[in-house]
């Protein structure tokens, strides 16, 4: 085994920004005797499909001092050279035309790259400390160019090309570089500095957008403890005409968005569009926790050759989904009206796919790297989304910790058990572990064994012999239920009571007409029902969308005027919004039961009438994304990580 203590040299420069090459020189002093071996990773931790980053090398040599040494390719992304004493010197161009938050991009306006596209991997040498020299482009077109970046510097100056470092591979590939003439603004939250650099054409009102981010940071910093896990952090922001994503990183976050989803120096009023904008923000820099250092234990270390499978993806996106928007209303920048509004939009997404009835959450993380990545136009029917269901399990986990404990405890409390214990969270399916993340809620609400932690239990476990009832029964009546098994033992002793559904004209998803004989014959409208929006079957009629202004205010009056009579919701989508009364999370007192919920459901009808008005079918818009179709005006929930994170280039594939 070769030495590890002499360090691993790169250099990188933009050799040809007009042809979108990156050129990149790799020196080994120590290679294997036997032949080094080096690979390019297939995938990049966070956004799981094989990317298959080595087809993007266009040429490749090496040698030994002044001589030439032969490489053979192993695989498609492995390649061996001969065995040489060394200095082994690699040298090789990397076509970089990915303008999304995972690959890299290169042109005569700007570059930025990830290390899983450009950086070879050492075999057997991995833990060794590497050294990175970014050079600048030749040029005087280029004597502006600045770099962005959360590397540690090894003499390089701040947002200057030179020489930066990184403990081993692993850091050195979670570090994104931007290089360019970008807007920048900074901030210190807790101590810690954060920069803002901001590529591409925008009239962004950078001074508010420090404030609001140093908000969001500052909150979730005091929420972990007060202490950052990072020296320094980067937002590095992409804006372009149409775009929307971002992926995580230990000290930074590259992000794609619309210009029009930035502030205006020049527009007072805070619109969804940046609200959008901070909640991805804000759920990118909550995983500098969740999924950067508190991580499933398939991904301690990651394997970037092949799929690395899971069951907990739900866990780690979901439960960063539900505390994105959170945050932001607990920080002051969402209020709670804007925040119920984008979760009667999350259920209704959920409820309307079909495909929730087919799959677990945990499935759906299992599968991610074929499935959800990689939808097509039957996806709505055949999968679920981890980020928005996930999202949802979440908030009937907060909700069950909270009822459980009288209030004393909740989902909070979980998430800093583990980070005081810096745990590496292992699948509940694998034999032994005594990490999963249903035990750790039962010892966090002290439940006991017959209290099932409904969501975790429904959604985490595959259907079987209970049936596909069981995947979508758990997050539902979970929120509902005062308490008792939510799985087998729920069923054993019947449904929860619930008042039966009205039989008269009002019932919604019935189109009524009169026969010939007299009588009044009823038939069900085609798609209402199995199209209506999340409803709450205990709130009257309320079970699909209204279908004039008269009837919509009729729902509204009947779902305070049920809710005020203190009827018990059923296991619909409904009854996370009578819990969420009883367990406020956002802080300060609750807002009266009856407003906030005929608020929520006024907004889940609304949201689901407009959707059909503009389409009879679910949206299904399928792009160049990592995950499921581009989300159209403000996204719900869950609609975070590097979903959607192509951006529209135009005919020249320029930032526009």
């Amino acid at each position: 085994m070769p030495a590890t203590g002499a360090p691993i040299r790169y250099r990188i420069r933009a050799s040809q920004p007009e042809a979108h090459l990156f050129n990149v020189e790799l020196v080994v002093q120590t290679p294997d005797a036997a032949g080094q071996r080096f690979s390019l990773p297939a995938w990049i931790p966070g956004s799981y499909m094989i990317r298959e980053f080595a087809r993007n090398i266009v040429t490749l040599q090496a040698r030994c001092g002044k001589r030439s040494v032969g490489l053979q390719k192993i695989d498609k992304h492995t390649w061996q050279a001969e065995p040489c004493a060394g200095p082994l010197t690699l040298s090789y161009d990397v076509y970089a035309w990915d303008l999304s938050v995972r690959g890299a991009h290169l042109d005569t306006g700007h570059g930025f790259f990830n290390g899983t596209s450009v950086f070879l991997c050492v075999h057997g040498q991995e833990d060794a400390p590497c050294l990175v020299d970014i050079e600048r482009p030749q040029g005087a077109g280029y004597r502006d160019w600045r770099v962005a970046t959360a590397l540690p510097a090894a003499g390089a100056k701040r947002y200057g090309f030179g020489a930066y470092r990184a403990q081993n591979y692993d850091e050195l590939i979670d570090h994104p570089v931007e290089m360019g003439t970008f807007s920048l603004a900074t901030f210190r939250a807790r101590g810690v500095p954060h920069d803002v650099a901001i590529t591409g054409r925008h009239d962004c009102d950078l001074k508010r957008l420090a404030h609001d981010l140093k908000r969001i940071a500052e909150y979730q910093i005091d929420f972990f403890g007060g202490t950052a896990p990072m020296k320094r952090y980067v937002f590095l922001v992409t804006a372009v005409g149409e775009g929307y994503g971002g992926l995580e990183h230990r000290a930074s976050t590259a992000l794609l968005c619309s210009r029009y989803d930035l502030p205006c120096a020049s527009v007072e009023k805070q619109d969804d569009r940046y609200l959008t904008f901070l909640g991805l923000a804000s759920h990118e820099y909550f995983h500098t926790w969740n999924v950067k250092r508190i991580k499933p234990a398939a991904f301690t270390p990651y394997d970037l050759t092949q799929e690395s499978y899971t069951r907990l993806l739900w866990a780690f996106e979901g439960i960063t989904s539900y505390y994105d928007d959170l945050c932001l209303v607990r920080c002051g920048l969402m209020t709670t009206e804007q925040y119920l509004q984008a979760l009667a939009r999350t259920m209704t997404s959920v409820q309307r796919g079909s495909g929730r009835l087919k799959q677990t959450v945990a499935d759906s993380s299992f599968d991610a790297w074929i499935k959800y990545y990689r939808q097509d136009e039957n996806a709505p029917n055949a999968i679920v989304s981890y980020y928005t269901k996930g999202s949802l399990v979440a908030l009937a986990l907060d909700l069950t910790v909270r009822k459980a404990t009288d209030g004393k405890r909740s989902l909070d409390d979980v998430m800093r058990t583990l980070w005081r214990g810096r745990s590496r969270v292992g699948d509940p399916d694998r034999a032994g572990d005594r990490r999963s993340l249903e035990a750790l809620f039962r010892s966090r609400a002290a439940l006991d064994r017959g209290h099932r932690v409904g969501a975790a239990a429904a959604s985490l476990r595959p259907a079987g012999a209970h049936g596909r009832r069981a995947i979508e029964r758990g997050p539902r009546r979970q929120a509902a239920e005062e308490g008792g098994q939510a799985g087998a033992g729920a069923r054993r002793s019947g449904r929860p009571a619930r008042d039966r559904r009205r039989r008269g004209k009002d019932r919604p998803g019935i189109r009524w007409r009169r026969g010939t004989s007299g009588r009044t014959l009823r038939r069900r409208h085609p798609n209402r029902a199995r199209r209506c929006a999340p409803h709450v079957g205990q709130l009257g009629t309320a079970l699909g969308p209204p279908s004039s202004r008269r009837q919509r205010a009729h729902h509204r009056l009947q779902a305070r005027r049920t809710v005020r009579a203190g009827r018990a919701l059923d296991e619909r989508s409904g009854g996370y919004v009578r819990a969420l009364a009883g367990s406020w999370p956002l802080g300060g007192a609750a807002p009266p039961i009856d407003e906030m919920a005929g608020l929520a459901l006024s907004r889940c009808l609304d949201s689901a009438h407009d959707e059909r008005k503009s389409t009879s079918a679910p949206p299904v818009e399928m792009t160049r994304s990592d995950h499921s179709a581009t989300a159209s005006g403000r996204r719900g929930v869950g609609h975070r990580s590097d979903r959607a994170s192509h951006a529209r280039t135009g005919a020249t594939g320029r930032l526009q």
